[in-house]
């Protein structure tokens, strides 16, 4: 039956692909992927061989009718991101609006993401919370930050490492220096670690110490 699948690929260990997505996988006829390199070498350890195509937030507006209708016509089709859960900070979006739309099944597997076990560990309520992914480098950043200054629960946000150190002293100076939050990087890697504390001191540790890998901060909400 043709469908569109999502794959979720790991985030660094390996062994965090479930056997259901190897499965999937090696059945479909194509493979959609935001970095064909990056996913190659994820496929070839799986030795999975099926046919892969690039697709990426440059090509999606071009590409997804043409997607669909080859869905339509019988293809069934899985989409990975190079690391994580497609379409969370990361192209999927479009394409499973334009199947729904199709009336074509769409199935999401569970699996690898890096805002959740960055908040389980971040230590911070999270009974209820704010995934904001990456805010926007210049313009509407600081109006942005304003707004999610007053919310009242705990947010989560992606950053890169070369810019980690400015994001907090920009968190610090709209949310307040004591304002508690964590910093996870590398999650499931070989240097993974969590470092916990105010703002200000986090922007200290990563200031004197540097930073490297993937990065998601966690920051508390606002108190009542």
């Amino acid at each position: 039956m043709s469908k569109l699948y999502l794959i979720p690929t790991p985030i660094g260990n390996l062994e965090d692909i479930t056997l259901r997505a190897i499965r999937i996988l090696k059945a479909v006829d194509l493979i959609l992927a935001e970095d064909t390199r990056t996913s190659g070498r994820l496929l070839k350890h799986l030795e999975i061989n099926n046919k892969l195509l690039s697709y990426h937030i440059h090509n999606e507006h071009k590409t997804v009718v043409q997607l669909v209708d080859r869905i339509l016509s019988g293809e069934s089709m899985a989409l990975i991101s190079d690391a994580g859960t497609p379409a969370i900070s990361d192209p999927g979006f479009l394409l499973v609006r334009e199947c729904i739309k199709n009336n074509i099944e769409v199935d999401c597997l569970p699996g690898a993401t890096a805002f959740v076990p960055a908040l389980v560990n971040s230590g911070l309520p999270n009974d209820r919370f704010h995934f904001e992914g990456f805010l926007p480098h210049k313009k509407g950043r600081q109006t942005r930050l304003i707004a999610l200054a007053e919310n009242p629960f705990t947010s989560i946000y992606y950053e890169s490492p070369h810019r980690l150190v400015k994001s907090l002293r920009q968190f610090a100076e709209f949310f307040g220096e004591d304002r508690q939050a964590s910093v996870s990087r590398e999650i499931s890697k070989m240097y993974e670690e969590t470092v916990r504390g105010t703002l200000l001191e986090l922007a200290q540790h990563f200031e004197e110490k540097g930073v490297k890998g993937e990065i998601v901060l966690v920051v508390a909400g606002k108190s009542s």
